[in-house]
């Protein structure tokens, strides 16, 4: 039944074995990750800080923008593939976008002291300038089309 003799393992490297460990703390000591964690923490102050109005008008969102732009780095961050990488990045760019849009609307309805909104928006301003550096880094030479064809040319 099995061939004990068969020799499939001859190309075997134990160096290509998956660490799981030394995954995860390449992505959550990744300086772009610990920045979305930062954002993270600021945004629920912020939001925890929220009348119950507007927590439930602008709170969901924000915690929302919030935890995706750690939770598609981390998704990006452990792939090769540049297409599926792009994607993450864009919506991790937008989830961010959109994070810093709340922190001028909750400006103009004077909701918070402004030097507490202006730490996330700081915060935000550190995250796109690491965000810039690292999908720099991105291989271009390691795309699968999927059929979309976004980021494939």
């Amino acid at each position: 039944m099995w061939d004990d003799e068969d020799d499939d393992e001859a190309g075997w490297d134990e160096d290509d074995e998956f660490d799981a460990r030394k995954e995860h703390e390449k992505i959550y000591k990744h300086p772009l990750m610990k920045k979305a964690k930062d954002i993270f923490r600021l945004t629920r102050a912020l939001v925890g800080s929220l009348d119950e109005a507007r927590k439930e008008l602008y709170g969901n969102i924000m915690m929302e923008d919030a935890m995706v732009m750690s939770a598609k780095f981390a998704g990006a961050e452990s792939i090769s593939d540049y297409v599926l990488k792009m994607e993450k990045a864009v919506i991790m760019k937008v989830h961010a976008k959109s994070l810093n849009a709340m922190t001028y609307q909750l400006g103009m309805e004077e909701t918070h002291a402004e030097e507490h909104l202006e730490l996330l928006r700081e915060a935000i301003e550190e995250y796109r300038l690491l965000f810039i550096d690292w999908q720099k880094g991105f291989d271009t030479n390691e795309k699968n089309d999927d059929g979309w064809g976004i980021f494939t040319d």
